[in-house]
This record gives C-alpha cells, structure tokens and sequence, in this order.
C-alpha cells in the first residue's frame, strides 16, 4: 500500500512539474484552480511523508484517505492541463 502511494505522490509531482512550466499560458480560472491544487499538493506531501517514515505507525485509513487526496489532485491536473492543450 505504501508502495502504490509513493508511486501516485511520484506520477504527481511529475504532472505538477510540468504544469508549473504551462501556468504562464494559462486563463486566470486556472491559475486560481492551480492554486487551490497547491494547496492540496502540500497536504498530500506531508501526509505521504508521514507514512513513509517507518518510525511513525500509520493506519490504513490514514492511507486510504491519503490516496483520496492524491486522486482528487490527479483529476484537478487533468482538468488543468485539458485547460491548457485547449
């Protein structure tokens, strides 16, 4: 489980990346979107953290909920970057 979270935090900062160096293209709806991402992006890493570290016990339902996160931000980078291609 931690391991398909890391690889979903991974695939993440790879879209987050490239979305970054599009922003500068993009309508103000969505850099506002982005920015709201940002901050979801920022709980996701410190929660996906977290769980990586090996000397904090973490619950499955933490993770669960972790992964949630992560797929709503996976849903808004692809919002975003249909955005964008437009």
């Amino acid at each position: 489980m931690k391991e398909e979270l890391n690889k979903l935090v991974e695939r993440l900062k790879t879209e987050r990346d490239e979305l970054k160096l599009r922003m500068h293209l993009a309508s103000m709806e969505g850099k506002e979107e982005f920015s709201e991402a940002e901050k979801k992006w920022q709980q996701l890493k410190a929660k996906a953290s977290e769980i990586a570290d090996d000397a904090v016990e973490t619950s499955e339902d933490l993770i669960a909920k972790t992964k949630i996160v992560g797929e709503e931000l996976k849903e808004t980078y692809k919002r975003i970057s249909e955005r964008l291609s437009q």
